[in-house]
């Protein structure tokens, strides 16, 4: 007898063949095939679980093989399948077709959430599989790509009762829930809504609570339109992480493809809120992540023994977000590169390479130097006294390598008195509008070409969509030729301008257009040239 179930691996998962054999022996229960911990202790967690819930559990051997056998499975989310798999051996339930399950039990005979359930369902859809068994608590999560053809069970008891209905009726039997129990401001939704819910303001705050710093916000109404990545660099309490923070309120809602692969990702992950109620429902904003700088390697770029998504992967089609970048270990930083250019993270095991997507947009945020005082206001309580060798290696940490895949530098100074006593700043919502137009223009442009930002053209695409004017050309090659840009600068400040000439609806790219991306893309080079930032 066997039960079709899931094991959370990678970006994909893998189906698993819970095998069970009872035959004459001493009592007990074996498990093949590469069980990690929380698998090999099941066998107590369904003994267990059988007795409370008022089955008797066969007194003889039971072999459980796990296949493929080859590849290791860790996590409890075989428990139920197991349970199932020994049930059907016995004669206690029908043999299970075309039903995938998945869930963890307790001694009692309930059953607690499990991570991956929507990467289940589309994993057992692609391979024909109709019905799911899932934990109540991932109910929600089922139904994105399950629909009706899912029972959510809270105990060992009624998934038992599901199976044999099932065995009756040829169908699962009707499962409720409420699809408004969803919390929108969370940033999750039931079903495919793509209006916003709530004010960004409620649950990222609002562009227009900062004080001044109008050319970081500019940059990071240029960023959230083409997916461009973004430096700011200034004094501790200029507002730097505070902006940083809201952009997600200012950014464009997912499509329904993106939402249901971040909304994948993040349930591999087990970063899916769940509740008794069903959560965990479809993520339509862009998922925001901002990791400790103390962060290792491998919680940035995922891996594991049995591999998990990092970071980069869990923010796919969103932002990662490094506060103060130089405090990150100097590898950390610089394993983001190859990712930043990929668009996917190759991860090498034993058992054959693991492919992560990680199609982010960079965001970092640092002082001007160690001490955090460089361009402070000036008085002996705030001088800095960081060496220029002290500052210059402050600035190495981040890597001209990386920091050359930046394409926007955004200085954020210390704010003056003045700064406090203007009028209303402009609100998150109204800077949403811009940047959803320009994103709309990029869709359509891009359509059928695999890309959906300004930020991914490549420089066949940028001679295509990017046309200068001829006095726009000139003042490029003027600024190129005076800033010594690399190849992939010259195409970074093509791309920023293209955005920049979305935002205002501009199919042409004009000098304003240019000579705004070239003073984006100017600092940064040297740590020394934030002296001349308003000068």
């Amino acid at each position: 007898m066997f039960v079709t179930a899931y094991a959370p691996y990678g970006a994909e998962g893998i189906i698993i063949r819970v095998e069970a054999d009872i035959r004459r022996g001493i009592p007990g229960i074996d498990i093949t095939g590469l069980a990690e911990g929380a698998v090999r202790e099941a066998r107590e967690r369904v003994r267990a679980s059988f007795r409370n819930s008022g089955y008797a559990f066969p007194a003889d051997r039971i072999l459980i093989n796990l296949a493929p056998a080859g590849v290791r499975k860790e996590g409890a989310s075989l428990d139920l399948p197991i349970a199932v798999a020994v049930m059907a051996a016995a004669g206690l339930v029908p043999q299970p077709e075309n039903l995938m399950v998945m869930g963890e039990l307790e001694l009692s005979g309930r059953l607690r959430p499990v991570r991956g359930v929507l990467a289940a369902a589309a994993a057992g859809l692609k391979a024909e599989i109709r019905d799911f068994i899932v934990p109540a608590e991932n109910a929600r999560e089922a139904a994105i790509l399950a629909g009706d053809n899912f029972f959510a069970a809270a105990t060992l008891c009624e998934a038992v009762h599901a199976l044999q209905v099932r065995a009756e009726t040829g169908k699962l039997p009707p499962y409720s829930y409420d699809p408004d129990e969803a919390d929108p401001c969370a940033g999750v939704s039931f079903g495919l809504n793509r209006s916003r819910d709530c004010n960004p303001a409620e649950y990222c705050g609002d562009f227009s609570e900062v004080k001044g710093q109008a050319r970081y916000k500019r940059a990071l109404e240029i960023a959230a339109a083409g997916g461009h990545n973004l430096l700011a660099f200034g004094p501790p309490g200029s507002g730097k992480t505070m902006l940083a923070r809201r952009i997600p309120g200012i950014m464009p809602l997912l499509d329904s493809d993106e939402a249901v692969e971040v909304t994948r990702l993040h349930s591999l992950a087990g970063q899916l809120k769940t509740d008794p109620g069903g959560g965990g429902g479809l993520i339509t904003q862009p998922p925001f992540r901002s990791p400790h700088h103390s962060a290792s390697t491998e919680g940035i770029l995922g891996g594991g023994r049995v591999v998990r998504p990092g970071e980069i992967t869990l923010a796919h089609w969103g932002v990662l977000f490094l506060d103060e970048a130089p405090e990150f270990r100097s590898n950390v930083l610089q394993s983001l590169r190859e990712p930043l250019e990929d668009r996917v993270i190759t991860i090498a095991r034993a058992e054959g390479p693991v492919r992560l997507p990680a199609d982010f947009q960079l965001l970092m945020a640092a002082n001007t130097c160690p001490c955090g005082r460089l361009g402070m206001a000036s008085s002996d309580a705030q001088a800095c006294f960081c060496t220029a060798e002290e500052i210059h290696r402050y600035w190495r940490r981040i890597g001209a390598a990386l920091l050359d895949r930046v394409e926007l530098r955004a200085p954020a100074p210390a704010p003056g008195l003045d700064a406090f006593s203007m009028g209303q700043e402009e609100p998150s919502v109204e800077i949403a509008l811009r940047v959803e137009r320009a994103a709309a223009i990029q869709k359509e442009r891009f359509k059928g070409l695999g890309i959906r930002r300004n930020a991914r053209m490549s420089p066949s695409l940028i001679d295509q969509y990017c046309p200068l004017t001829p006095r726009a050309r000139e003042a490029f090659h003027t600024a190129a030729a005076k800033l010594g840009l690399s190849g992939r600068a010259y195409h970074g400040i093509l791309r920023v301008a293209r955005t920049i000439a979305d935002l205002e609806g501009k199919e042409m790219l004009d000098t304003v257009h240019i000579l705004e991306a070239v003073e984006h893309r100017r600092l940064g080079e040297d740590p020394y040239d934030i002296f001349t930032v308003g000068k």
